[in-house]
């Protein structure tokens, strides 16, 4: 297999999981399901889980088989820094986890009750990390990404992931704001998607207020 075509391959797998992925994480497809197998729904969220590691294979087996050529290695000490920066990420992505309910997002939970998860949204929460950023597992994914010294198959899936964490994340913030209305959109005004910025987040009182509700519309806020 010629290079050009394996890195090809490589950006494609990734574009095949991006796809599978949101379209099964989709609430129009989720509905579809539920209806034709009410009995077996309860285990689509765990059922999902797996399959996403599954079809991980294809792409990473494509990764590590063929790098491609070296392109750029960090120099002292800025190598250094891009190694803290990447652990400090990993190191946020466990810390995160004690905020998030895990037999819930595996889906343990919902096999276990048999609940459905259709029409039963748990109440919005935010984290620390999400009063600085609304989707920081994201931000966190392309820290690591970037931070790493990149030969060809690497920097394919740092622009390919990339390109599909920025649609993905307008694609949740749609099916939040169906969920949960003016709180999502006043949040979504307030805090960035993807970057932090300094200027635009939301103090532990601000976070408590806008999900009691109480918190002020602003109308010249961009998105």
């Amino acid at each position: 297999m010629s290079p050009t075509l394996h890195l090809s391959l490589l950006a494609l797998s990734w574009v095949v999981y991006g796809a599978i992925h949101s379209l099964l994480a989709s609430t129009r497809v989720k509905a579809r399901l539920q209806r034709r197998f009410a009995d077996h729904y309860p285990a689509y969220r765990l059922s999902y889980n797996l399959l996403a590691l599954g079809l991980l294979a294809p792409p990473l087996w494509l990764l590590i088989s063929y790098p491609g050529n070296a392109l750029w290695h960090w120099p002292a000490p800025l190598n250094w820094l891009a190694g803290a920066i990447s652990l400090l990420a990993a190191g946020g992505f466990a810390w995160s986890l004690r905020y998030y309910d895990t037999a819930e997002f595996l889906g343990t939970r919902q096999l276990r009750t048999r609940r459905t998860g259709l029409g039963e949204q748990a109440p919005m929460r935010l984290s620390p990390l999400h009063r600085w950023v609304r989707h920081p597992w994201y931000f966190l994914g392309l820290l690591i990404l970037w931070t790493q010294e990149m030969n060809a198959a690497l920097l394919i899936t740092a622009m390919t992931l990339t390109v599909y964490l920025v649609i993905g994340s307008r694609l949740e913030d749609r099916k939040l704001v169906a969920c949960y209305g003016k709180s999502y959109r006043l949040y979504r005004e307030r805090v960035p998607g993807l970057v932090p910025l300094p200027w635009r987040h939301l103090s532990k009182q601000d976070a408590h207020d806008l999900l009691e509700g109480t918190a002020p519309e602003r109308r010249d806020a961009s998105r």
